[in-house]
């Protein structure tokens, strides 16, 4: 789908949001929402979410996604047993990205997820340590970009010593301890 107001997404959010609690799934919105509130506003096009399924109970989660979602690439269901995120559409039109959390570390950052307002909705959302966290781990281009607007929006509100353990062990899983480097540069450059 192309360019879509923040209002859709928002109400899509809630709509899932409100969904997924009453089916009792452990969530929180990720991505381009959740820059949204810590970092510097940036245009999204889709719905970014994480739910918690534990490794070996993804396909129970998965069916009961898509029986409110449609899968926007042929296969969806086993595409996310492959490679754990669920691509679908609300019933809208809004791209959702739903990846299927099963590391400790996602289902405390779960937890640790508070609503926030978002106009007139209050979203479960990740919090900025989080965020940092997320997207230093993706290390692409954008996403550095979303880092720098966080750690300059909401420096008060970070947890360094949470970032730094839980990166580190993620950077050394993905064998890149570069990430490390690139986010020690961006403090110093913030001077955070």
């Amino acid at each position: 789908m192309n360019e879509i107001d923040l209002r859709e997404l928002v109400a899509a959010a809630a709509g899932l949001q409100l969904k997924w609690e009453a089916l009792g799934f452990q969530f929180c919105f990720i991505g381009g929402l959740a820059v949204q509130h810590w970092g510097e506003p940036r245009q999204t096009n889709d719905v970014d979410a994480t739910v918690w399924t534990q490794f070996g109970n993804e396909r129970p989660v998965i069916d009961r996604l898509l029986q409110d979602l449609t899968g926007r690439i042929e296969n969806a269901g086993q595409f996310a047993l492959i490679n754990r995120v669920l691509l679908v559409q609300d019933s809208r039109g809004v791209d959702v990205d739903v990846a299927l959390a099963a590391f400790p570390y996602e289902l405390e950052m779960i937890r640790r997820a508070e609503k926030q307002p978002f106009r007139d909705e209050q979203l479960l959302i990740c919090g900025p340590s989080d965020l940092i966290i997320l997207k230093a781990f993706a290390n692409r281009t954008r996403d550095w970009q979303d880092i720098r607007g966080i750690m300059i929006r909401s420096a008060s509100l970070l947890d360094w010593r949470l970032i730094e353990s839980e990166l580190e062990v993620l950077a050394n899983l993905k064998e890149e301890p570069e990430i490390l480097d690139r986010l020690h540069n961006l403090q110093s450059e913030l001077k955070l």
